[in-house]
């Protein structure tokens, strides 16, 4: 636990990305009329979770408005109503709503982390900011050892994933590993179970190309993989 706490604190006063930080940083100051009042986190958004959980999450990067504003992850957004709302019906999340650090939600066997910690422009990353974060996810692999599931979700998340993997020495090539929803991938050895899903970007949802209950099945999945505790 203190070491995962001590993580976070690390992630929060990063400065690796001059970019990202200027960028947070003017939305954090011009904000949107709807957020006026609030004093926007406008740093690197830490991880939050159980950790001990068996199941971890990783996304893609906050939300300008989202995460940026309100420092945890999916939270403020409409990505993050659509995922706790079926973390929730999961078993995942104690409630469906997550609007604030102080809103009282907790995760249970579930932690929630990126590829990368800070907004980007058009939630756009460059690949240099990818590399600049992904210690801190490979740390956080090292950390949480009950692992039994990773959820990637969107495309990004799981060619992050993939590429410590193969960095790791645990894959040889990325060959056998094709991104689609709610899809098992491959087994790898100590390493474990990877389902890939879509993201639940407004894109995606309102479009229809992720639904609820196409979200669900992927959380289902994961809980068949994970088993009940004991």
């Amino acid at each position: 636990m203190r070491k995962i706490e001590a993580l976070q604190r690390e992630v929060v006063a990063c400065t690796r990305c001059p970019r990202l930080r200027s960028y947070c940083e003017e939305v954090a100051r011009k904000k949107r009329r709807a957020y006026r009042d609030w004093d926007y986190w406008a740093r690197p958004v830490p991880s939050f979770g159980d950790p001990g959980a068996r199941l971890l999450l990783i996304g893609l990067a906050p939300a300008a408005h989202g995460a940026n504003r309100t420092g945890r992850m999916f939270t403020g957004d409409r990505s993050g109503d659509f995922l706790y709302r079926v973390l929730h019906r999961a078993g995942f999340a104690s409630q469906p709503q997550a609007v604030s650090r102080d809103d009282g939600l907790e995760l249970r066997d579930c932690y929630i982390t990126a590829a990368v910690r800070c907004a980007p422009p058009a939630n756009k990353p460059s690949r240099e900011e990818i590399a600049n974060c992904r210690p801190f996810l490979e740390r956080e692999l090292e950390l949480l050892r009950r692992l039994r599931v990773v959820v990637a979700l969107g495309r990004l998340a799981f060619d992050v994933y993939l590429s410590i993997l193969r960095d790791q020495g645990r894959i040889r090539s990325r060959a056998a590993f094709q991104f689609a929803h709610n899809r098992l991938q491959p087994a790898v050895e100590g390493a474990p179970a990877l389902i890939s899903s879509y993201h639940p970007s407004q894109q995606n949802t309102q479009t229809g190309r992720l639904t609820e209950p196409m979200l669900a099945a992927v959380f289902n999945q994961a809980r068949r993989l994970i088993r009940p505790r004991g």
